[in-house]
């Protein structure tokens, strides 16, 4: 065995061991109420802490400096708990990279060790009312004042923002340029002044996602990533990362709507002596198994410098279909519990649940469609779509909820 064969190992075991005393089962998951924002910072500070965060980041920016065979060995060992980390998935998974990527020296040592101990919560600004698929259509302005920029305008679909501390934006600094080419990225303070947060009820009765309105917020001048007017390469950048980080993300065996749950409950109610059921369930679990080996390969990649690029959405796509191919796998199994149950049945609440909630996963991080468009013109290389407002200014455009200025 080699030296870094016999680290991971060694990683594994200390994983595994740590695991043990500080996460829940899975099997005891039902047994306890769903930990909230601090028991969920408590547990990241404590994994952060025992040198089981930010496993493959640099050493100076907090993170372990270690390599994907830990990484992997963590995934592998943590598949059977419950960890409550769900709150830092898209700071750890698409801000902070992106911040690590372009972010000034400054920028990186003040936000990355906290963000990756837990002790402050990211969200993600870019989609707005008239720029969702069209996110370069965004409307949301920053206007330089002195030593700051003012932001005005209204994002939507932000997940997490009622609990976050800071975010990644996109905002229009010049409307005399292309759209595409007037947009700046910058770190804003989800506390400060002017920034205010309504929830969005979706169909499962929950809110996951909200609406943020920023009114003549100040965000200083050196709290850019990237550069002025080149924040579309950043935002590409970040939803890299997202569509790579949603597609490569490990599913926790908990899920309602894992192969394991499925076969669980299939044995549970008889269902798997329907051969139907049965071959839908090894269909479901081939699907998944060929995913988590295209995601290892991502992010094996990834780690040895090569970026993924457009192959994330290859991820984020398969992700979103399987998802849905899990749901009507869920719903053969559950039969008519899929439709009513009795009230006190909290599994089949929860199932349906989950069943409902699956549409998101395609239009979330991007939907199947745009995926395609991504896939079949940068992977496939076939040719592009037309577009008619590649070189017309900003202003003179007719794009969303956009008016004509006077």
């Amino acid at each position: 065995m080699t030296s870094d064969g016999g680290a991971a190992v060694d990683f594994r075991t200390r994983a595994r061991k740590w695991l043990e005393a500080n996460a829940r089962p899975t099997s005891d998951a039902e047994d306890r109420p769903r930990a909230g924002i601090p028991e969920a910072k408590a547990f990241q500070a404590a994994l952060y802490d025992a040198g089981l965060a930010g496993i493959t980041w640099p050493k100076e920016y907090g993170g372990q400096g270690l390599t994907e065979a830990e990484q992997i060995a963590f995934n592998e060992e943590s598949q059977g708990y419950d960890l409550p980390t769900g709150a830092f998935l898209i700071g750890i998974g698409m801000c902070g990279p992106t911040v690590r990527d372009l972010g000034t020296e400054e920028l990186k040592r003040r936000y990355l060790p906290p963000l990756l101990r837990g002790d402050e919560i990211w969200c993600q600004l870019f989609s707005e009312p008239g720029a969702g698929s069209d996110v370069a259509g965004l409307q949301t302005r920053a206007v330089r004042d002195g030593d700051d920029w003012v932001l005005n305008g209204q994002k939507v679909w932000t997940s997490g923002a009622q609990y976050c501390d800071y975010g990644l934006i996109i905002a229009r600094t010049d409307p005399d340029v292309p759209k595409h080419q007037g947009i700046t990225m910058f770190i804003v303070d989800m506390h400060a002044p002017g920034v205010t947060v309504r929830p969005l009820r979706v169909m499962t009765g929950q809110s996951p996602f909200n609406e943020v309105f920023f009114s003549d917020v100040r965000v200083p001048a050196d709290h850019l990533v990237g550069e002025i007017n080149n924040g579309w390469q950043a935002a590409v950048v970040t939803l890299s990362h997202e569509r790579v980080s949603i597609g490569t993300s490990v599913r926790p065996s908990a899920n309602p709507l894992s192969f394991a749950s499925l076969a669980a409950a299939a044995r549970r109610t008889g269902a798997a002596e329907d051969p139907v059921i049965r071959g839908a369930l090894a269909e479901l679990y081939v699907r998944n198994r060929v995913l988590d080996l295209y995601s290892t390969l991502l992010k094996q990649e990834a780690r040895q410098g090569k970026d993924p690029g457009a192959r994330g959405s290859v991820a984020k796509l398969a992700g979103a279909l399987l998802a849905s191919y899990s749901a009507q796998v869920a719903a053969q199994v559950a039969g008519p519990a899929a439709v009513a149950w009795e009230p006190a049945d909290e599994d089949a609440a929860t199932l349906v649940q989950a069943i409902n909630g699956t549409p998101s996963s395609g239009i979330a991080g991007g939907s199947n469609e745009i995926q395609r468009n991504i896939i079949s013109e940068r992977v496939i290389g076939l040719p592009k779509e037309p577009r008619v407002d590649r070189d017309i200014p900003f202003r003179e455009l007719k794009v969303g909820t956009q008016r004509r200025e006077r």
